[in-house]
């Protein structure tokens, strides 16, 4: 574990990370990037699975052990990440990116872009989720009280003001041309069960992107299933080795 202080928009952002030696000497690097809510140790179930690379471990600002000072949309995630992979001499050979990270990770355009569950298609609400919103607006303007403790969204409870704002920016960001503009090597995966990133918000994702996708068995954090996680492990090793013999 490291920390490494980024400077953006005035401010300083601390970056706590961690690189994992490959066994052998390479030159590739596989970074990880988690969803909200939570942090870079949930991604390190791939750990063992990855030992041939160097792999970068990031809590993204506002979690885990990496400080927020001011709210942000995915657009400053992405830049401030990027700022920070380029402080640590990181290449962005592949990069496994699950729920909110794959927004971040489309943003940075690696040569390998695996979505885990991603973001970045927005869905119509549950009924009575649209109803919660609209009784919070309106008593809101009735009342002029705040409302935030007994409305706010389970993604935000316990977090702070900053983050609070960050996840009003980032919840109504609507990717889908950038999902359409995305010209890399992609790779794409979804849950049958998953409520937070649907199979049709998947089945959406591989339409824009023009390439095929994946629904594994299971919900929103389907790669922690250890039979999940070694079928995904190959097909994204399959696609590495075949950019590998393309060169």
């Amino acid at each position: 574990m490291a920390l490494r202080e980024i400077k953006y928009k005035g401010n300083i952002f601390k970056i706590n990370y961690e690189i994992v030696p490959p066994k052998k000497e390479t030159r590739k690097d596989i970074i990880f990037l988690h969803g909200w809510g939570s942090n870079k140790e949930i991604m390190k179930v791939f750990k063992q699975d990855f030992e041939e690379f160097r792999q970068i471990y990031i809590d993204m600002p506002g979690f885990g052990k990496s400080n927020a000072p001011i709210p942000l949309t995915t657009f400053d995630y992405a830049k401030i990440i990027d700022v920070f992979l380029i402080n640590i001499n990181a290449k962005k050979d592949v990069i496994i990116s699950h729920s909110f990270g794959g927004k971040v990770g489309l943003l940075l355009r690696p040569k390998l872009l695996v979505l885990l569950s991603s973001a970045g298609i927005l869905e119509k609400k549950p009924a009575s989720v649209r109803f919660k919103i609209a009784l919070y607006k309106l008593l809101k303007k009735l009342t002029g009280a705040k409302f935030r403790d007994f409305f706010v969204s389970k993604d935000v409870k316990g977090m702070d003001e900053v983050m609070y704002l960050t996840f009003k920016n980032v919840v109504n960001e609507n990717f889908d041309e950038i999902f359409k503009s995305y010209d890399g090597e992609v790779l794409i995966f979804g849950a049958k069960r998953d409520k937070a990133v649907t199979p049709n918000a998947i089945k959406q994702q591989s339409q824009h992107l023009n390439t095929n996708y994946k629904i594994f068995d299971g919900e929103h954090y389907f790669f922690l299933d250890k039979n999940n996680r070694k079928e995904l492990v190959k097909l994204i090793k399959e696609r590495i080795k075949d950019e590998q013999s393309k060169k």
